[in-house]
């Protein structure tokens, strides 16, 4: 069943053209990763699917739906979003940033119930952030507060996770612990859609690539289908060399020098 589906999806801002009728579907518990040059519309096409931006041409289905017929909280008990790391890290402790994932579930004058505190938890072990619960975020590093981002968005019941570059800025050891947190929440039924600059991130860890180009969709398929230099030259406009690691046997590429 789609769970997601975008049909001839375009956006612009101030005139100038930044989705291009963008058409995909979205199976339930798929891992996706969305990648393309720097300006492509990655960050655009997911803000539309959460309806962050609005007001864009085509049309969006969300579990055959229209997106536009669903309500915020309704939305959100569907999908939940972790944006790219900022600067503003919110005063709070590690359990009370991650119960606030329940806030579809909450009126605003209601106190969180055995459910909601019993999501949470279940949360935090599978992120591993169980054993720094009562820590305030500023006192995180990055990677760790990464992860409680993850963990909120799971706390939200969601079926569908979308991450715009959730490894940037983090150093390898917490960029691999994230992508197997993302790979055990997949494998526990949630759908992965996933923008990233890492192509080699993609490969080894999605199921399905979409690349898009100046807002346009250029490549949909399987990781081993971006693997040739003529499909990467489309989408970067430069060659790549393909190796394979000498002790894990998964395949790299690298970019050529200019």
């Amino acid at each position: 069943m789609n769970v997601i589906e975008a049909k001839k999806l375009s956006f612009n801002i101030y005139g100038k053209d930044i989705l291009r009728e963008v058409s995909f579907a979205v199976d339930r518990g798929e891992f996706i990763s969305i990648i393309g040059p720097n300006g492509a519309g990655k960050s655009t096409l997911v803000k539309c699917l959460l309806r962050i931006f609005i007001g864009g041409g085509g049309a969006i289905l969300i579990k055959g739906k229209p997106l536009e017929s669903y309500n915020q909280r309704e939305l959100a008990k569907i999908i939940s979003y972790v944006p790219q790391t900022g600067e503003l890290i919110p005063p709070f402790t590690v359990y009370e940033f991650v119960l606030m994932g329940r806030y579809p579930y909450l009126s605003p004058l209601s106190s969180p119930k055995k459910d909601d505190h019993e999501a949470v938890t279940e949360a935090l072990m599978l992120t591993g952030t169980d054993e720094f619960a009562g820590r305030e975020l500023s006192t995180l590093s990055g990677g760790e507060r990464q992860k409680v981002f993850i963990a909120a968005a799971l706390a939200q019941g969601s079926e569908i996770m979308l991450l715009d570059e959730p490894t940037t800025f983090l150093d390898p050891k917490h960029q691999y612990d994230i992508l197997k947190i993302l790979r055990k929440v997949n494998e526990y039924g949630v759908t992965i859609i996933a923008v990233t600059h890492d192509i080699n991130h993609a490969v080894s860890f999605s199921r399905r690539i979409l690349g898009i180009k100046e807002g346009k969709m250029v490549f949909d398929g399987v990781p081993e289908g971006i693997m040739k230099n003529e499909t990467l030259y489309e989408l970067y406009e430069r060659s790549f060399t393909f190796i394979v690691h000498p002790k894990t046997g998964m395949p790299l590429i690298l970019p050529d020098a200019e």
